[in-house]
């Protein structure tokens, strides 16, 4: 059962991320502008005029429209070129628009700063996720069914702002998902006080999006899906199908030959009137909006999977960084590493999320609990967290756990110059190691004089550097006296990290 933070704590997160989201100065003009998109209505010339006004008046989202009505898939049958937004509009539909313009409005405003990568990846989970909503709505009986392609393309607003505006605790959320434990929304209360689901309604009620698109941000139960008995539930439904197809996509080069596909069928076919054959050409259709949608925006796909880049690493330190594991359960590993680390590394996060949110935790609480943590869950037998003194010209333990922690603290100390050692060039690098075998002759060879009299014993260790923008603050350092070939998997590397993005959030000015 996940552990909430106290509700208190939780309404100070809550309540500082709407106002990041919703008080700055373009955010405000964000909700400005997708609130007048979504009030111009189709059901008159009316509508079609200020559609086509609203975009001719910004320049570049004329030319991506115009761009749009280009490609393949929606050029005429006679070849010629479309020059004019009132004839996009009748070729592509006023929906069609009205949907991409909001959808590119969100891209202007939120697919730039220090976090684009995770930002474009949720980007083009919204945008996929409206096509799929387009998509469902050609074959629907209800009346204004085109609406869902909008409901759909807001589902995803809230792990899109989450990524933009508050990455560390994005990255939190990743993690405890990422652990198996948690679903996304699940692990988003636990972290934010409220689900992405919830962020996402809240954003919209502020921006006074109609309420028949905020409450079709709600979320369904984890059950088969029953028919809907109105137009609200059925668009409720659409977006939150629209949003599970659009993150198999993401993830697979052939989503429709996936067990996650026949999942997605089982739970969402009888509801929304699927089969295989129908879903199958869904999967085609939409990849081919997508990749027109993105060609319009010039716009590259994210790639399928996003390899950590550890580039100017010795190719035995590149083997060496995180992901490298496989996952066990139950007892402890000949290394002294638990078998259950996940679990005690989800445990971590978690306190640490919480002493950060609560306000009371100052810097050396946040490295103190982290430290605890990786010398527990990892089953290490020396830890110390190493921080750079600019007087002395070094970098030394300032605080250390386990076995005969005062002497080898008080040893634990190497040049702040640069160097090619593994510690320097972890820190140049920002890569975070795992070291199985120290003894090996190129882990060896890359060892510092002083590493190897102070700890001979050390038959495996990690590092992990503290870096914040280019500054190089220093490292946690902690180590075992056996090999540990058994690795870190993917979802321990995840929590590793959530927790070192606490330190480093603790550390920034």
């Amino acid at each position: 059962m996940t552990t909430r933070p106290p509700e208190g704590v939780t309404r100070r997160v809550r309540a500082a991320l709407m106002h990041k989201v919703c008080g700055d100065e373009e955010m405000f003009a964000l909700g400005a502008s997708v609130a007048r998109v979504v009030e111009m209505a189709s059901s008159d010339d009316q509508g079609t005029h200020d559609l086509a006004y609203y975009v001719v008046s910004d320049m570049a989202l004329t030319q991506r429209i115009l761009r749009l009505s280009n490609t393949v898939q929606y050029r005429t049958a006679s070849g010629t070129p479309v020059t004019t937004i009132s004839r996009a509009i009748s070729l592509l539909g006023f929906d069609n628009v009205k949907a991409t313009a909001l959808a590119m409005l969100l891209v202007d405003a939120l697919d730039s700063g220090e976090h684009a990568g995770s930002v474009r990846v949720e980007l083009e989970a919204a945008l996929c996720a409206s096509l799929v909503g387009r998509e469902m709505a050609r074959h629907s009986f209800y009346q204004g069914a085109e609406e869902a392609a909008i409901c759909a393309l807001f589902k995803n607003l809230g792990p899109l702002l989450v990524a933009c505006h508050e990455h560390d605790r994005y990255r939190e959320i990743a993690a405890l998902t990422a652990g198996g434990k948690h679903t996304a929304g699940q692990a988003s209360q636990l972290i934010l006080g409220c689900s992405y689901d919830a962020l996402s309604e809240a954003v919209l009620a502020e921006w006074k999006i109609p309420d028949v698109i905020v409450r079709a941000q709600a979320a369904l139960p984890p059950t088969a899906v029953r028919v809907a008995a109105n137009r609200g539930e059925w668009m409720r439904q659409v977006a939150a199908f629209g949003l599970d197809m659009a993150r198999l996509m993401a993830r697979s080069h052939e989503p429709a030959d996936t067990l996650e596909a026949h999942t997605l069928l089982l739970r969402y076919g009888q509801a929304l009137d699927l089969d295989k054959a129908r879903m199958d050409a869904m999967f085609s259709a939409v990849q081919e909006g997508m990749n027109a949608l993105l060609q319009s925006m010039n716009m590259e796909p994210a790639p399928k999977t996003e390899p950590e880049a550890a580039s100017g690493l010795p190719n035995v330190l590149l083997l060496a960084t995180l992901d490298a594991g496989e996952e066990d359960q139950d007892g402890v590993h000949p290394s002294g590493k638990p078998k259950n680390a996940r679990e005690l590394l989800l445990a971590g996060v978690q306190d640490v999320t919480q002493l950060r949110a609560s306000g009371e935790g100052k810097v050396n609480d946040v490295i103190l609990a982290v430290l605890e943590t990786l010398y527990g869950a990892l089953g290490f037998r020396f830890a110390c967290v190493c921080l750079k003194d600019a007087r002395a010209g070094q970098y030394r333990a300032r605080v250390s756990l386990g076995e005969e922690g005062a002497r080898l603290q008080a040893g634990f100390a190497f040049p702040a110059a640069a160097g090619r050692d593994l510690f320097h060039l972890a820190m140049e690098n920002d890569a975070d190691l795992m070291i199985s075998d120290a003894g090996s002759p190129k882990i060896r060879d890359l060892l510092p004089a002083w590493h190897k009299e102070l700890l001979p014993d050390a038959k495996s260790f990690i590092v992990l550097p503290l870096v914040v923008g280019k500054a190089q603050l220093g490292l946690f350092y902690a180590d075992r006296t056996n090999t540990a070939p058994e690795g870190v998997p993917p979802d321990e590397t995840s929590l590793i990290k959530a927790l070192k993005g606490q330190v480093l959030a603790a550390l920034a000015p």
